[in-house]
């Protein structure tokens, strides 16, 4: 599984123990997460903006849009956040800065399209 499916995983996991064992995995413990409605630090706080999505948007889902690209520590991709092979109600790009051990140690969120 590559980073960006791992990490879509996570965004999708309703489980709270499974969505933290998850976010520590893929984040570094000092990690740190910033997108146009959250700038948080380290795990639990990752974990908590995570779960705030999803309560935010109940039963959508995260999936990969069409770009991705990656260049010495640097992986950037779209993702869409939307009803289960639905339209997108939500599009977006991360780009995700990879420490030496293959973890993420800051992810950059943009937002492209926002309901209304």
């Amino acid at each position: 599984m590559t980073i960006i499916e791992r990490y879509l995983a996570a965004w999708n996991e309703t489980d709270a123990e499974l969505r933290a064992k998850a976010v520590a995995e893929l984040w570094t413990e000092d990690g740190v997460y910033t997108d146009p409605l959250a700038n948080v630090t380290g795990h639990e706080a990752i974990a908590a903006v995570i779960a705030g999505a999803q309560q935010m948007f109940p039963g959508l889902v995260f999936t990969a849009g069409p770009l991705d690209d990656a260049h010495t520590n640097l992986v950037r991709f779209t993702w869409h956040l939307g009803p289960e092979g639905g339209e997108p109600i939500v599009i977006g790009f991360d780009v995700l800065d990879l420490a030496e051990d293959g973890r993420i140690r800051k992810t950059l969120g943009f937002l492209d399209k926002v309901p209304a």
